[in-house]
C-alpha cells in the first residue's frame, strides 16, 4: 500500500504523521471488542473542562453487531454509506450541552469531544487501525435512531477498521485516497502575539 505519512515541515510524532483518514476499509478484517474498548479508553482520558467528560460514544461493530451497525450506517449521508458499509466499527460522537452539577451551558462541549475523538484516532493509527471522522449524516435521523435525549447533539461519525487498497473504491474515491496528502502551511494560520 502507499505510504501515506505527513510531509511534516517540522519534526512530529511519528502517530501524528501516519494518521490520516482514508475511505478503502478491509471488510474482511473485523476491529475486535478489545480494540474497540483500548480506543474508547484513549478518548475517556482526554482532557475536558472541569474534568466533565462531556462525551458519549454510541458503537457497532458490523460483525458483533449487525443491526446495531446497520442502524448507524442508515444515519450516515448516502456517499459515506457507499464506502463505511465496510469498516469494521462505526461510532457516533455526542456532546452533553451542560454541566451534569448545575445545569448551566458547557460552552466547552463539543471542543472536549473533539479532544477526545482526536485521542481515540490517534490511539487507533497506534494500534494499526484507521479512521475515518465525518459530519456527512442525518442529524435529526440520528436523534430518533440512537434514542438521543435533549441536551445531548450528535457530532461526528467516526468509521473505524483496518486499511485496504484504494482499488475497492470507486474512480473519485480511489484518486483521493493516493492523492499527496497536504497541508496549509504554518504562516497561513500562525500569528505571534496575535492578528
Amino acid at each position: 500500500m502507499t505510504d501515506r505519512t505527513a510531509p511534516t515541515a517540522h519534526p512530529i510524532s511519528a502517530i501524528m504523521a501516519e494518521r490520516w483518514s482514508p475511505r478503502a476499509f478491509d471488510e474482511a478484517r473485523a476491529v475486535s471488542e478489545a480494540e474497540l474498548a483500548s480506543l474508547l479508553e484513549a478518548a475517556r482520558w482526554a482532557a475536558s473542562c472541569f474534568n466533565e467528560q462531556p462525551w458519549v460514544f454510541c458503537v457497532a461493530r458490523r460483525d458483533a453487531n449487525p443491526a446495531e451497525f446497520a442502524t448507524l450506517l442508515s444515519c450516515l449521508s448516502e456517499n459515506n454509506q457507499g464506502w463505511a458499509t465496510r469498516a469494521g466499527a462505526l461510532v457516533f460522537g455526542l456532546a452533553r450541552q451542560s454541566f451534569a452539577a448545575n445545569g448551566n451551558a458547557n460552552v466547552m462541549a463539543n471542543y472536549d469531544l473533539g479532544q477526545a475523538v482526536a485521542q481515540l484516532a490517534l490511539q487507533a493509527t497506534a494500534m494499526g487501525l484507521v479512521t475515518h471522522q465525518m459530519r456527512g449524516f442525518d442529524v435529526e435521523k440520528s436523534r430518533v435512531a440512537l434514542n438521543v435525549p435533549a441536551g445531548t447533539e450528535p457530532m461526528v461519525a467516526i468509521a473505524i477498521g483496518h486499511r485496504a487498497e484504494a482499488s475497492i473504491l470507486p474512480e473519485a474515491l480511489a484518486a483521493r485516497e493516493v492523492a499527496p496528502r497536504a497541508r496549509k502551511p504554518p504562516a497561513e494560520f500562525v500569528r505571534l502575539g496575535g492578528f
